[in-house]
């Protein structure tokens, strides 16, 4: 339990990012698709919950980073999400951002070396 519930302090951190990165890789994606991306693509190490992909999906749009399209899929909404030209830009800077970070962690992490 402890480690899922360390994993998902991670993930809060870094839900934002994810979720612009995973945009900017696909012209338009809907939150069941960016749920199942996610656990793919990670062997299911990260299992997004709806309740925290949601309210991070409508911030976005609030922020204007994001368009949303509603397309009716077998009787029902479904809504899509895609970025807007600021998005984009986001999403490459926070990319960035947070690789030079992980980098910076495991600097932090790894064992100094002895000849130090």
């Amino acid at each position: 339990m402890e480690n899922n519930a360390t994993s998902n302090e991670y993930v809060r951190g870094t839900l934002k990012t994810i979720v612009l990165n995973l945009l900017a890789e696909h012209d338009r994606m809907y939150g069941y698709e960016i749920t199942q991306e996610v656990k793919e693509r990670t062997g299911g190490a990260i299992a997004l919950t709806f309740g925290a992909l949601y309210p991070v999906l409508h911030k976005l749009e609030q922020e204007g980073m994001l368009l949303t399209e509603s397309v009716e899929v077998d009787g029902r909404l479904r809504k899509y999400y895609s970025l807007t030209t600021p998005g984009n830009e986001a999403a490459r800077n926070k990319t960035n951002d947070l690789e030079r970070f992980i980098d910076a962690v495991r600097l932090l992490l790894a064992p100094r070396l002895a000849a130090e």
